[in-house]
């Protein structure tokens, strides 16, 4: 049976060292939209509202598009109530692009002041059909419009949403999509607390959210709480209610909710956790992406375990699946980062032979590992090739490639690889800028150092001691002893 998360959160935050173990259930019941939320009867137009409803129909449907809204104004200069909108959108539902134009026709000239209640009528009339993005549009606009302050309203608005969708659903024959669309609004909206109340509502209902929609929920939750709080999610939206109805689906986390939880746990560092939600997969009968071995792999390449990494390669390629540039660029990054700049070669031949193009973080894992072996010929050959294959390397590599050609007195070089940095808009940092003068000022190219100083502090970084002290060294080389003076005053100054 799966355990709650919130009885093993005490494990994240207990001062004890302990293993947090994570799994899914084998099976999970996932109500199917069959079950009908319940709702009240429709209610029939009033006497009163029924000749305008009738009329207002009949203009709609059997009138010349461009003279329909005319006849509409005429007939109707005080519009209508919300009331009678949505009995007229209910005898629309079948035609949803022109409930939407009635609806919108009524917001452009305040035709009505509308409700929760007339904005659920074209809610459902739009989902019923699968109108997603007008759908979703509409359910954001809700939100806002009843959320105002100015509106007296309670500042739980989606779930007056809900409860007017629940209200209205049978009404209008709609479909459990519309409640995934609510949950996806609120996630667009950055509610996400509000979408998690919707999907418990909607469970206490017998309706689950679909797989997808799950899975933008438990991703929202990762990104804003961490895995720990997207863990919990998952394990509430998929954990059985204890009970099997007959002809419930039986459902199962897909192998995208496995990969946003590895995702999650990777970024937080608990690689164990991250492990064993790999194994429930592979229990659970769900088979790995591309992607899932990418995860893992990179896992233990960021913590060394190339023998584990290598061991995951083989693996994606014994289950028959293709490496992608990803594996390919997890790996050469571990072997690289690990200093075996050998066996990151072997990965990059073989990718090349493999015919998948090599990417600009391809250059920059083999950049770095070159430079980080001392070998800042073969990391200059490297970034030339990346250079023609028009890539344009980061920050970081722009600066470790400056280091090192400054330390191996290839002054020229650096400048000529910052130009370029510069002249594509990569900012380089005040490292790079020292690295630099101190270079120029060793070989007494004191005028190239003084413009580049002057660069600098016009890119916010202010001299330091170790520039002054380059300064002073350069200028007393060439004899200048009178500027080097100014210099060394000036310094003395700053202490």
């Amino acid at each position: 049976m799966l355990q709650p998360l919130r009885q093993s959160m005490a494990l994240v935050y207990s001062t004890a060292p302990k293993r947090i173990v994570v799994f899914f259930p084998t099976r999970i019941i996932h109500f199917s939209s069959a079950a009908s939320p319940p709702s009240s009867a429709a209610s029939p137009p009033s006497s009163a509202d029924e000749p305008t409803v009738t009329d207002a129909v009949s203009i709609l449907k059997h009138h010349r598009s461009k003279s329909r809204w005319t006849h509409l104004r005429t007939l109707f200069p005080s519009g209508f109530t919300p009331s009678q909108f949505s009995q007229i959108t209910l005898q629309l539902r079948n035609k949803p692009h022109l409930a939407l134009r009635f609806f919108l026709f009524t917001v452009q000239h305040s035709l009505c002041h509308h409700s929760l209640s007339s904005y659920a009528s074209i809610i459902h009339t739009l989902a019923r059909s699968r109108q997603k993005s007008q759908t979703l549009t509409l359910i954001r606009t809700a939100i806002r419009k009843f959320n105002d302050p100015n509106n007296n309203s309670p500042p739980n608005t989606p779930s007056l949403i809900f409860e007017t969708l629940i209200k209205t659903y049978r009404t209008f024959d709609s479909a459990p999509f519309v409640f995934d669309l609510l949950i996806e609004a609120c996630l667009q909206s950055k509610r996400i607390e509000q979408a998690i109340e919707i999907a418990r509502m909607l469970r206490s209902k017998g309706i689950n959210p679909m797989i997808s929609t799950c899975n933008s929920l438990i991703m929202s939750v990762c990104k804003q709480h961490g895995s720990i709080a997207g863990y919990d999610t998952c394990t509430e939206l998929f954990e059985s209610s204890g009970k099997i109805v007959s002809g419930v689906k039986i459902v199962v986390p897909n192998v995208h909710t496995y990969n946003i939880i590895m995702h999650a746990f990777y970024k937080d560092g608990l690689i164990e956790s991250l492990e064993q939600v790999w194994s429930d997969m592979i229990v659970n009968n769900c088979i790995p992406s591309e992607y899932s071995y990418s995860v893992l792999m990179a896992a233990y390449c960021d913590n060394g375990r190339m023998e584990d990494a290598v061991r995951v390669w083989e693996e994606l390629g014994n289950n028959g699946l293709e490496y992608d540039i990803l594996a390919y660029n997890t790996m050469i990054g571990g072997f690289c980062e690990a200093g075996n700049i050998c066996k990151a070669e072997e990965f990059f031949k073989e990718m090349g032979l493999s015919d998948k193009k090599s990417s600009c973080v391809t250059y920059e894992h083999l950049i770095k590992g070159y430079c980080k072996n001392g070998d800042v010929d073969s990391a200059m050959l490297l970034y030339k090739d990346m250079c023609r294959k028009g890539f344009t390397p980061v920050g970081f590599t722009v600066d470790l490639l400056v280091k090192e050609l400054c330390a191996n007195n290839k002054v020229s070089e650096a400048l000529t690889v910052s130009r370029f940095a510069m002249e594509n808009n990569v900012v380089i940092n005040g490292g790079s800028y020292e690295f630099l003068i101190k270079g120029l000022c060793n070989e007494g190219r004191m005028e190239e150092s003084i413009k580049l100083q002057a660069e600098m502090v016009g890119n916010g970084y202010e001299p330091n001691s170790e520039i002054y002290s380059a300064f002073i060294s350069g200028y007393e080389k060439e004899g200048n002893v009178e500027l080097a003076g100014k210099l060394k005053t000036e310094l003395l100054g700053m202490q």
